[in-house]
């Protein structure tokens, strides 16, 4: 969630000490970071970069001007598509004071307005802002001042959206990225609303010094919102499936490198080696290179090795398809440092560098695999296009007792097949399979309601806690205690029914 983040008052050389920490500059943008701008109820995720156009609601300009203020600053966007910050002007009040009672004698037959659309064109050619044109199609309105105050404050909203360029510039943070995923691009998150996965941040209990395993294919979203949630500390496993975990929304949230350091990666389709104990580190290196050549491009390693020549020919047409392209809603500069090395370098160059990155990241998988084999972490989140119950199944082993995981699917179905499974398999308590309800509302004066539109829904969660198992009893030490006790309870039964038999005449 955005917190607020409040400066104290200036403190002499002590402030401006605490201003050079790297922390204390998050207030203020910078070249290079990540930002989110906003207009009304609209979001879009991008990069700051010098003299690079940027379009966002049918409107194009630069970011330059933003560097150097702080976030949440409010822009208007000029003719030369710079960004100029907006003063604060008093509202129209003069003009809103007079109101009908109601709008019963308005008639809309597209005549109350004198200003015609060329009169707007030309008064925007001359560089009045939107602002003052607002102003006079209030002014050239017949019917505005029969209109009552609420129609009035929605037509001066109306106009305001039309033609006033303004936009917000924001820090990004879990709430901020996830509206605007689920508005824009639904698809590529599976589906899931805002408040499902602050409910999945919540009961998977994710906090500061954790051990988390997530499981996503939601472009990052669920990733990132966790790292947010840890701040740098603690580990997180990323389990991913294909040729390498996609991270589009992870990049969004403007992390530091230091982030990254506690993030490691692992396949998936090397899970099942590791819970068998048969996974072997040395497999690695040539196996990643060959799946990467071969679901790219179609090449076998083996034909790698005819020639240096043709195997420097063939790895560089792999390395240009195995950047995958990042699910993003136009955010920039896609793999910077495939450009610079493109520009800068040769190809030799960047082949060396690219095994040298294949290398790390085979490193930082053994480590991963390490991690997995304690066994011991904090919790799991899954949150995948999949069918859940293989996953969970598999997954959980690595989880300790009494930890937290939860699973999210866009449909009920798949979760109640998992529901079965786990309480089938055992060792775990208080399955809880829910789906929340969300609803928003208009909180203004005289005018609070629901909105009429709503959300139909955001998705399913299954959530539950990991115990141990007891498998110290084997089931042939219960079989001969009943054999050894309940016979001799009949017995004594039998021999007093005897003895009584007895007794009679």
């Amino acid at each position: 969630m955005e917190g607020a983040k409040g400066e104290g008052p200036a403190g002499g050389g002590a402030m401006e000490k605490c201003m050079e920490e790297p922390g204390q500059q998050d207030y203020h943008i910078r070249d290079g970071d990540f930002v989110v701008l906003k207009r009304e109820d609209v979001f879009k995720a991008v990069q700051v970069q010098r003299r690079k156009k940027v379009t966002f609601e049918k409107q194009w300009f630069f970011l330059d001007n933003v560097i150097g203020h702080s976030y949440g600053t409010t822009f208007e966007v000029s003719n030369s598509g710079n960004l100029q910050p907006k003063k604060m002007m008093e509202e129209i009040t003069s003009e809103t004071k007079e109101a009908g009672i109601d709008n019963r004698n308005i008639v809309d037959d597209g005549k109350s307005q004198k200003l015609t659309q060329d009169d707007i064109k030309a008064l925007k050619d001359k560089g009045i802002k939107g602002e003052e044109i607002v102003q006079q199609l209030i002014e050239n309105s017949t019917t505005f001042r029969d209109k009552t105050e609420f129609a009035q404050d929605k037509y001066i909203k109306k106009k305001k959206k039309k033609y006033e360029a303004i936009i917000t510039v924001v820090k990004p943070s879990t709430r901020i990225l996830s509206i605007m995923y689920y508005a824009r691009e639904p698809g590529k998150i599976n589906y899931m609303r805002y408040d499902t996965l602050a409910q999945m941040l919540t009961l998977g209990n994710i906090h500061a010094g954790n051990k988390m395993v997530v499981m996503e294919t939601c472009a990052g979203l669920v990733l990132g919102a966790v790292m947010e949630r840890m701040g740098g500390f603690g580990s997180i496993i990323q389990m991913y499936p294909g040729g390498g975990p996609v991270r589009a929304a992870t990049t969004c949230f403007g992390f530091p490198k230091s982030f990254f350091n506690s993030l490691y990666e692992f396949p998936l389709g090397k899970v099942n080696s590791l819970l068998n104990g048969t996974f072997s580190s040395k497999a690695l290196p040539s196996e990643s290179i060959s799946v990467s050549i071969e679901e790219n491009n179609g090449i076998l390693l083996d034909d790698l090795q005819t020639s240096p020549k043709e195997k420097e020919e063939n790895i560089t047409e792999v390395i240009e398809n195995n950047h995958p392209q990042q699910e993003t809603m136009e955010i920039i500069s896609q793999e910077p440092e495939f450009k610079e090395h493109k520009e800068r370098g040769s190809k030799k160059d960047y082949i060396q560098e690219f095994q040298r990155k294949q290398e790390q990241q085979k490193k930082r998988q053994i480590e991963a695999a390490a991690l997995l084999s304690e066994r011991n972490a904090d919790g799991l989140i899954i949150a995948s296009r999949y069918h859940p119950t293989p996953l969970a199944l598999s997954l959980l082993e690595f989880v300790a007792p009494s930890r937290p995981f939860v699973i999210y699917c866009h449909y009920k179905e798949p979760l109640v097949e998992c529901y079965t499974k786990l309480r089938e398999k055992g060792g775990v308590i208080n399955l809880r399979l829910s789906e929340t309800w969300l609803r928003n509302y208009q909180v203004l004066p005289d005018r609070s309601h629901p909105k009429l539109i709503m959300s139909g829904g955001g998705g399913y969660l299954l959530s539950g806690i990991t115990v141990a198992n007891d498998k110290q009893k084997p089931e042939t030490c219960t079989l001969e205690s009943q054999k050894t006790e309940e016979p001799t309870a009949k017995k004594r039964k039998i021999q007093e029914s005897d003895s009584a038999l007895g007794d009679l005449p």
